[in-house]
């Protein structure tokens, strides 16, 4: 029996609705869906759809809201997200133990999660003073010019099931410190995550006395985000989820010529050089294809193992698969829990149907787990196949705990073989030679947004910019200069003298 006294705690047990502006919950008009935990399969609540009008009612409020939210200063802005995080610390375990028990992740990662908020707060608190434009020097005499950054508009937010609040925190804390308000569209799979944190969130705001439309929530199905994705409306969309998504949003927004940050698919690899300390790549691997049950973007889905290591490499993963436990996410000593939902359970057993029939030798063999403590039905088994690169299985992501090994002979063919799939989210060398690992990071190296040496693909700190290339999207969130995506840059020349001097020595004489 789980305890889910949390809930209580975080008050979203009498909320049914899926759209809200600031504190104020709508009426919907779109269908019922039930929250079903995939720990145990049982219903946590129902929570109604947003329709067209309720969308349009949010969305009309954030335009509204941001009139207001522009003109304070942003210091001032960064002062209520400070206040953000410090709720968010408060209500950290009950929030942590939500998220873990409506997605399925471990209990750590699901605390971990609502740290990766209260730290993006922390950030944007700093940010909020640090939103640095340029002085330019003029060609012509008695001029200076500058550039600045002003706020967007609405912020729209479609955030993924597998981190039901930590994605629409690095994009939201950021977008309301560059005066921007927000739009969030969750996944409906998790919906109670997202309704919590407006709770959370709204109570803020309404202790500052600031417009409730700058934090809107519109829980709905794809229709709800073609909507955002097609509204001039909403000068920003950033969207995270699957290629196929992505790519739908951003042809719809590139219609209108707005603005997107696509956060999509990852299909990561760690090579394993001759000269890789294992007793670090063995954790460093383990933890990146097992972590949140394979259901992460930066997923560890395929490992590059030099020859001469492969044999040693493959006999220690085995072990180390054999010591994981499977279970209940909130038991902390359990590795792994389950996939969100039986949907995701039909592709992990396809995907290894499709394995084998193209030759794949299994190291550790897939398997759906049945019995006490499984049945949500959502319990499968971490597995290993042996591949070869070319094939197909290997180019694309599967969201499940499905590991390939690949054996290469020199590093330049490693690298090859790293960069050879549509993707670009994240990579990782495990080496201790300087030459291999600079090669790696170099021009002609991984041509991944995110590239670490001698750790995994999975865990982002944020205070670097997390994203990727090619069909991941070349979408940036959370730190380093990624606020510039929320702002619009003006260019600006002022003129002190008594004259109209023109550029480049242009005369206009009357």
């Amino acid at each position: 029996m789980i305890d889910t006294s949390f809930l209580k705690d975080l008050g979203i047990q009498d909320i049914n609705s899926g759209a809200a502006i600031g504190g104020n919950w709508l009426s919907t008009s779109g269908e019922t869906i039930s929250s079903q935990s995939p720990v145990d399969g049982k219903e946590i609540a129902k929570v109604q759809l947003s329709g067209k009008s309720e969308y349009d009612q949010v969305i009309q409020a954030a335009s509204e809201a941001f009139k207001e939210w522009r003109l304070k200063p942003a210091p001032q802005r960064g002062e209520i997200v400070r206040q953000i995080g410090n709720a968010l610390r408060e209500k950290k375990d009950p929030l942590g133990r939500l998220v873990s028990y409506e997605m399925g992740k471990s209990l750590q990662e699901g605390l971990g999660e609502v740290q990766e908020m209260i730290d993006i707060c922390d950030f944007a608190v700093g940010l909020s003073r640090q939103l640095y434009g340029l002085t330019i020097h003029s060609e012509r005499p008695s001029h200076r010019m500058y550039e600045q950054w002003h706020p967007l508009g609405v912020v729209g937010i479609i955030s993924a099931f597998n981190f039901p609040v930590a994605v629409w925190s690095w994009n939201s804390m950021i977008a309301w410190v560059c005066g921007d308000t927000c739009v969030w569209k969750p996944s409906e799979k998790v919906p109670l995550s997202a309704i919590a944190c407006q709770k959370i969130v709204q109570e803020v705001f309404d202790k500052n006395n600031v417009p409730g439309g700058i934090c809107g929530l519109v829980i709905g199905d794809v229709e709800i985000g073609k909507m955002m994705a097609s509204d001039t409306r909403v000068p920003l969309v950033s969207a995270t989820g699957s290629i196929r998504m992505g790519k739908s949003v951003g042809a719809e927004v590139g219609k209108r010529l707005g603005k997107s940050i696509l956060e999509l698919g990852g299909n990561n690899a760690i090579i394993i050089t001759e000269n890789a300390d294992l007793d670090v790549a063995i954790p460093g691997a383990v933890f990146g294809a097992v972590g949140t049950a394979g259901q992460r973007c930066t997923t560890t889905r395929r490992l590059i193992i030099h020859e001469s290591l492969y044999d040693d490499m493959k006999q220690r993963l085995v072990k180390a698969y054999g010591q994981l436990k499977i279970g209940n996410p909130l038991d902390e000593n359990n590795h792994v829990g389950p996939l969100i939902d039986t949907q995701a359970v039909d592709i992990y057993e396809d995907a290894i149907k499709q394995v084998l029939d193209e030759g794949g030798k299994a190291a550790v063999e897939g398997e759906v787990l049945e019995g006490e403590g499984y049945e949500s039905g959502c319990y499968v088994k971490p597995c290993i196949y042996e591949m070869k690169s070319h094939h197909r299985m290997v180019c694309e992501e599967t969201f499940a705990p499905i590991l390939y090994l690949i054996k290469y002979k020199d590093i330049e063919e490693a690298i090859v073989i790293q960069n050879d799939v549509p993707q670009g989210l994240s990579s990782a060398i495990m080496t201790t030679n300087l030459r291999e690992s600079e090669m790696f990071l170099s021009h002609a190296g991984s041509d991944c947004g995110i590239a670490n040496v001698n750790i995994g693909t999975s865990g982002a700190e944020i205070g670097g910019a997390f994203g990727g290339e090619k069909e991941t999207g070349g979408g940036r969130e959370s730190g380093s200069d990624s606020w510039k995506a929320y702002m619009r840059r003006q260019t600006n020349t002022i003129n002190y003298s008594k004259e109209l001097p023109l550029a480049q020595g242009i005369k206009f004489d009357l």
